[in-house]
Protein backbone atom coordinates (compact mmCIF):
# COMPACT_ATOMS: atom_id res chain seq x y z
CA UNK A 1 0.00 0.00 0.00
CA UNK A 2 2.83 2.12 0.66
CA UNK A 3 4.24 1.79 -2.49
CA UNK A 4 1.47 2.59 -4.40
CA UNK A 5 1.39 5.75 -2.53
CA UNK A 6 4.99 6.67 -3.62
CA UNK A 7 3.66 5.51 -7.20
CA UNK A 8 0.79 7.82 -7.29
CA UNK A 9 2.36 10.81 -5.57
CA UNK A 10 5.29 10.60 -8.24
CA UNK A 11 3.00 10.90 -10.66
CA UNK A 12 0.98 13.10 -9.44
CA UNK A 13 4.42 15.68 -9.05
CA UNK A 14 5.14 14.96 -12.18
CA UNK A 15 1.79 15.80 -13.61
CA UNK A 16 2.41 19.06 -11.43
CA UNK A 17 5.44 19.91 -13.51
CA UNK A 18 4.32 18.98 -17.02
CA UNK A 19 0.91 21.65 -16.12
CA UNK A 20 3.28 24.09 -14.55
CA UNK A 21 5.84 24.22 -17.08
CA UNK A 22 2.48 24.31 -19.68
CA UNK A 23 1.42 27.48 -17.81
CA UNK A 24 4.41 28.93 -18.44
CA UNK A 25 3.83 29.33 -22.39
CA UNK A 26 6.86 26.91 -23.53
CA UNK A 27 5.91 25.15 -26.33
CA UNK A 28 7.98 21.79 -27.82
CA UNK A 29 11.05 22.45 -29.80
CA UNK A 30 10.99 21.60 -33.49
CA UNK A 31 14.66 19.90 -33.35
CA UNK A 32 15.37 17.13 -30.89
CA UNK A 33 17.59 17.29 -28.52
CA UNK A 34 21.18 16.36 -28.31
CA UNK A 35 22.37 13.61 -25.47
CA UNK A 36 25.32 12.73 -26.81
CA UNK A 37 27.19 14.17 -29.95
CA UNK A 38 29.88 12.97 -31.28
CA UNK A 39 30.50 15.70 -33.74
CA UNK A 40 30.54 15.90 -37.93
CA UNK A 41 26.77 15.81 -37.11
CA UNK A 42 26.94 12.46 -35.37
CA UNK A 43 24.70 12.82 -32.30
CA UNK A 44 22.35 10.56 -30.22
CA UNK A 45 19.21 12.77 -29.67
CA UNK A 46 16.47 12.18 -27.23
CA UNK A 47 13.79 11.46 -29.77
CA UNK A 48 16.26 8.56 -30.95
CA UNK A 49 16.53 7.28 -27.35
CA UNK A 50 12.81 6.96 -26.91
CA UNK A 51 12.55 4.99 -29.93
CA UNK A 52 15.20 2.45 -28.82
CA UNK A 53 13.81 2.65 -25.32
CA UNK A 54 10.37 2.16 -26.56
CA UNK A 55 11.01 -0.80 -29.36
CA UNK A 56 12.98 -2.69 -26.18
CA UNK A 57 9.83 -2.22 -24.14
CA UNK A 58 7.27 -3.57 -26.48
CA UNK A 59 9.59 -6.44 -27.12
CA UNK A 60 9.25 -7.08 -23.77
CA UNK A 61 5.90 -6.88 -23.37
CA UNK A 62 5.05 -9.51 -26.19
CA UNK A 63 7.78 -12.01 -24.41
CA UNK A 64 6.23 -11.05 -21.09
CA UNK A 65 2.25 -12.06 -21.98
CA UNK A 66 3.04 -14.25 -24.51
CA UNK A 67 6.08 -15.65 -24.45
CA UNK A 68 5.96 -19.10 -25.84
CA UNK A 69 2.76 -19.28 -28.00
CA UNK A 70 0.59 -21.83 -27.53
CA UNK A 71 -2.84 -23.61 -28.64
CA UNK A 72 -4.99 -22.82 -25.74
CA UNK A 73 -3.98 -18.96 -25.12
CA UNK A 74 -3.18 -17.33 -22.11
CA UNK A 75 -4.69 -14.25 -21.63
CA UNK A 76 -1.80 -11.96 -22.82
CA UNK A 77 -1.36 -14.36 -25.88
CA UNK A 78 -5.45 -14.16 -26.77
CA UNK A 79 -5.07 -10.01 -26.61
CA UNK A 80 -2.14 -9.92 -28.80
CA UNK A 81 -4.04 -12.34 -31.13
CA UNK A 82 -7.50 -10.29 -30.79
CA UNK A 83 -5.22 -7.10 -32.24
CA UNK A 84 -3.31 -9.52 -34.73
CA UNK A 85 -6.87 -10.70 -36.21
CA UNK A 86 -8.08 -7.16 -36.48
CA UNK A 87 -5.98 -5.65 -37.90
CA UNK A 88 -5.69 -8.65 -40.47
CA UNK A 89 -9.34 -8.23 -41.22
CA UNK A 90 -8.45 -4.65 -42.10
CA UNK A 91 -5.38 -4.98 -44.10
CA UNK A 92 -5.30 -8.17 -46.11
CA UNK A 93 -7.92 -7.11 -48.58
CA UNK A 94 -5.99 -4.08 -49.17
CA UNK A 95 -2.90 -5.16 -49.41
CA UNK A 96 -3.86 -8.69 -51.65
CA UNK A 97 -3.25 -12.26 -50.54
CA UNK A 98 -0.14 -12.92 -52.50
CA UNK A 99 2.04 -10.23 -50.83
CA UNK A 100 0.29 -9.80 -47.48
CA UNK A 101 1.99 -12.64 -45.54
CA UNK A 102 5.35 -10.57 -45.78
CA UNK A 103 4.09 -7.75 -45.76
CA UNK A 104 1.70 -8.23 -42.38
CA UNK A 105 4.67 -7.95 -39.59
CA UNK A 106 5.78 -4.69 -41.32
CA UNK A 107 2.44 -3.17 -41.04
CA UNK A 108 1.98 -4.46 -37.38
CA UNK A 109 5.14 -3.07 -36.45
CA UNK A 110 4.38 0.20 -38.13
CA UNK A 111 0.81 1.06 -36.22
CA UNK A 112 2.29 -0.46 -32.67
CA UNK A 113 5.37 1.67 -32.37
CA UNK A 114 3.88 4.93 -34.31
CA UNK A 115 0.56 4.13 -31.50
CA UNK A 116 2.98 3.97 -28.70
CA UNK A 117 4.87 6.79 -29.91
CA UNK A 118 1.99 9.02 -30.31
CA UNK A 119 0.70 8.61 -27.20
CA UNK A 120 4.31 8.79 -25.20
CA UNK A 121 3.89 12.68 -25.61
CA UNK A 122 0.45 12.51 -23.49
CA UNK A 123 2.93 11.16 -20.59
CA UNK A 124 3.69 13.24 -17.47
CA UNK A 125 7.01 14.39 -17.22
CA UNK A 126 7.41 13.47 -20.68
CA UNK A 127 8.93 16.70 -22.16
CA UNK A 128 9.29 18.56 -18.93
CA UNK A 129 12.22 16.01 -17.15
CA UNK A 130 15.42 16.72 -18.54
CA UNK A 131 18.23 19.94 -18.51
CA UNK A 132 17.63 23.47 -17.96
CA UNK A 133 18.53 26.76 -16.10
CA UNK A 134 16.62 28.60 -14.09
CA UNK A 135 15.74 32.16 -15.53
CA UNK A 136 13.96 34.57 -13.04
CA UNK A 137 12.82 32.21 -11.38
CA UNK A 138 11.20 29.87 -13.47
CA UNK A 139 13.26 26.22 -14.37
CA UNK A 140 13.83 26.99 -18.66
CA UNK A 141 14.23 23.15 -20.34
CA UNK A 142 16.65 23.07 -22.67
CA UNK A 143 17.47 19.17 -23.03
CA UNK A 144 14.49 17.03 -22.18
CA UNK A 145 15.11 13.83 -21.72
CA UNK A 146 12.37 12.04 -23.42
CA UNK A 147 11.10 12.85 -26.68
CA UNK A 148 8.25 10.95 -28.53
CA UNK A 149 10.14 9.66 -31.86
CA UNK A 150 7.18 10.67 -33.98
CA UNK A 151 7.40 14.44 -32.59
CA UNK A 152 10.83 14.57 -34.22
CA UNK A 153 10.95 15.58 -38.06
CA UNK A 154 13.72 13.21 -38.40
CA UNK A 155 12.27 10.16 -36.92
CA UNK A 156 9.11 10.61 -39.11
CA UNK A 157 10.99 10.78 -42.10
CA UNK A 158 12.76 7.45 -41.37
CA UNK A 159 9.38 5.68 -41.08
CA UNK A 160 8.69 7.50 -44.43
CA UNK A 161 11.56 5.77 -46.25
CA UNK A 162 11.49 2.88 -44.57
CA UNK A 163 7.88 2.17 -45.60
CA UNK A 164 9.06 3.47 -49.06
CA UNK A 165 11.68 1.29 -49.30
CA UNK A 166 9.67 -1.98 -48.14
CA UNK A 167 6.85 -0.87 -50.86
CA UNK A 168 9.67 -1.06 -53.71
CA UNK A 169 10.98 -4.74 -52.22
CA UNK A 170 7.13 -5.84 -52.23
CA UNK A 171 6.36 -4.26 -55.49
CA UNK A 172 9.45 -5.60 -57.71
CA UNK A 173 9.32 -8.95 -55.72
CA UNK A 174 5.31 -9.70 -56.27
CA UNK A 175 4.20 -7.74 -58.79
CA UNK A 176 7.77 -7.19 -61.17
CA UNK A 177 8.77 -4.44 -62.95
CA UNK A 178 6.55 -5.36 -66.15
CA UNK A 179 3.32 -5.42 -64.23
CA UNK A 180 4.95 -2.42 -62.77
CA UNK A 181 5.61 -0.18 -65.82
CA UNK A 182 2.32 -1.25 -67.68
CA UNK A 183 0.56 -0.22 -64.08
CA UNK A 184 2.18 2.93 -65.23
CA UNK A 185 2.56 4.06 -68.06
CA UNK A 186 0.39 0.99 -70.03
CA UNK A 187 -2.74 2.34 -72.07
CA UNK A 188 -5.86 0.98 -69.84
CA UNK A 189 -8.16 1.73 -73.11
CA UNK A 190 -9.68 -1.60 -74.60
CA UNK A 191 -8.16 -1.46 -78.13
CA UNK A 192 -11.19 -3.88 -79.75
CA UNK A 193 -13.68 -1.04 -78.43
CA UNK A 194 -11.45 2.01 -79.25
CA UNK A 195 -11.45 3.66 -82.74
CA UNK A 196 -8.15 3.29 -84.01
CA UNK A 197 -7.02 7.51 -84.35
CA UNK A 198 -8.19 7.65 -80.93
CA UNK A 199 -6.20 4.30 -79.46
CA UNK A 200 -2.43 6.17 -80.16
CA UNK A 201 -3.79 9.75 -78.63
CA UNK A 202 -4.63 7.63 -75.50
CA UNK A 203 -1.28 5.89 -75.29
CA UNK A 204 0.37 9.31 -74.92
CA UNK A 205 -2.05 10.20 -72.41
CA UNK A 206 -1.48 7.56 -70.44
CA UNK A 207 2.14 7.66 -70.68
CA UNK A 208 1.84 11.73 -69.63
CA UNK A 209 -0.40 10.40 -66.48
CA UNK A 210 1.97 7.38 -65.27
CA UNK A 211 4.97 10.41 -65.04
CA UNK A 212 2.75 12.52 -62.46
CA UNK A 213 2.20 9.04 -61.18
CA UNK A 214 6.19 8.63 -60.86
CA UNK A 215 6.11 12.15 -58.76
CA UNK A 216 3.26 11.40 -56.79
CA UNK A 217 5.49 8.33 -55.81
CA UNK A 218 8.27 10.14 -55.43
CA UNK A 219 7.55 12.22 -52.96
CA UNK A 220 5.26 9.53 -51.03
CA UNK A 221 8.18 9.67 -47.86
CA UNK A 222 8.02 13.57 -47.75
CA UNK A 223 3.98 13.62 -47.60
CA UNK A 224 3.71 10.43 -45.12
CA UNK A 225 6.36 12.56 -42.71
CA UNK A 226 5.03 15.82 -42.80
CA UNK A 227 1.54 14.18 -42.06
CA UNK A 228 2.64 12.43 -38.96
CA UNK A 229 4.92 15.26 -37.61
CA UNK A 230 2.37 18.04 -38.37
CA UNK A 231 -0.08 16.58 -36.89
CA UNK A 232 2.09 15.12 -33.41
CA UNK A 233 4.12 18.14 -33.08
CA UNK A 234 0.83 20.44 -33.47
CA UNK A 235 -0.77 18.32 -31.03
CA UNK A 236 1.90 18.82 -28.29
CA UNK A 237 2.21 22.29 -28.60
CA UNK A 238 -1.31 22.41 -27.95
CA UNK A 239 -1.20 20.48 -25.01
CA UNK A 240 1.05 22.89 -23.56
CA UNK A 241 -0.22 25.95 -24.69
CA UNK A 242 -3.60 25.00 -22.78
CA UNK A 243 -1.95 23.58 -19.38
CA UNK A 244 -2.93 19.95 -20.70
CA UNK A 245 -6.76 20.55 -20.66
CA UNK A 246 -8.51 17.34 -20.43
CA UNK A 247 -10.87 18.13 -23.69
CA UNK A 248 -7.55 18.36 -25.62
CA UNK A 249 -5.97 15.73 -23.80
CA UNK A 250 -8.36 13.18 -24.64
CA UNK A 251 -8.96 14.29 -27.88
CA UNK A 252 -5.11 14.34 -28.64
CA UNK A 253 -5.49 10.61 -27.74
CA UNK A 254 -7.54 9.99 -30.93
CA UNK A 255 -5.68 11.97 -33.09
CA UNK A 256 -2.83 9.74 -32.06
CA UNK A 257 -4.95 6.58 -32.92
CA UNK A 258 -5.87 8.07 -36.23
CA UNK A 259 -2.13 8.70 -37.33
CA UNK A 260 -1.34 5.71 -36.80
CA UNK A 261 -4.05 4.11 -38.75
CA UNK A 262 -3.38 6.71 -41.73
CA UNK A 263 0.22 6.17 -41.57
CA UNK A 264 0.25 2.04 -41.59
CA UNK A 265 -2.95 2.01 -43.84
CA UNK A 266 -1.46 4.01 -46.18
CA UNK A 267 1.43 1.83 -46.80
CA UNK A 268 -1.08 -0.97 -47.61
CA UNK A 269 -2.78 1.19 -50.28
CA UNK A 270 0.68 1.95 -52.13
CA UNK A 271 1.22 -2.01 -51.56
CA UNK A 272 -2.08 -3.08 -52.61
CA UNK A 273 -2.42 -0.62 -55.48
CA UNK A 274 0.09 -3.03 -57.64
CA UNK A 275 0.05 -6.07 -55.86
CA UNK A 276 -3.13 -6.69 -55.30
CA UNK A 277 -3.96 -5.81 -58.64
CA UNK A 278 -1.72 -8.24 -59.40
CA UNK A 279 -3.62 -10.86 -58.12
CA UNK A 280 -6.22 -9.75 -60.19
CA UNK A 281 -4.45 -10.14 -62.82
CA UNK A 282 -3.17 -13.60 -62.01
CA UNK A 283 -6.68 -14.97 -60.92
CA UNK A 284 -8.29 -13.17 -64.59
CA UNK A 285 -5.43 -15.42 -66.40
CA UNK A 286 -6.25 -18.89 -64.58
CA UNK A 287 -9.83 -17.64 -65.18
CA UNK A 288 -9.36 -17.55 -69.06
CA UNK A 289 -7.02 -20.39 -68.90
CA UNK A 290 -9.86 -22.50 -67.35
CA UNK A 291 -12.36 -21.62 -70.00
CA UNK A 292 -9.77 -22.47 -72.76
CA UNK A 293 -9.24 -25.52 -71.50
CA UNK A 294 -12.98 -26.47 -70.95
Amino acid sequence: MLNVKKVLGVCAALSAATVSFAAEGEGVAPSAAKLVDFGNGWAITNSMATGWAVSAFILFLVFFFVGKPKVLPGKGQAVFESVLEALRELFEPIVGKKAFPTAFPLLVTFFIFILVQNWMGLLPGVGTIGWGHVIDGHFEMTRPLIRPFTSDFNGTIALALVSFGAWLILVLRFAGPKLLFIDLFGNKADKAETPGWLYPVLTLTFFVVGLIEVFSIIIRPFTLSVRLFGNVFGGENLLHGTGFFFVFYFMELLVGLIQAVVFTLLTSVYIGLICNHGDEHDHAEGGHAAEAHH
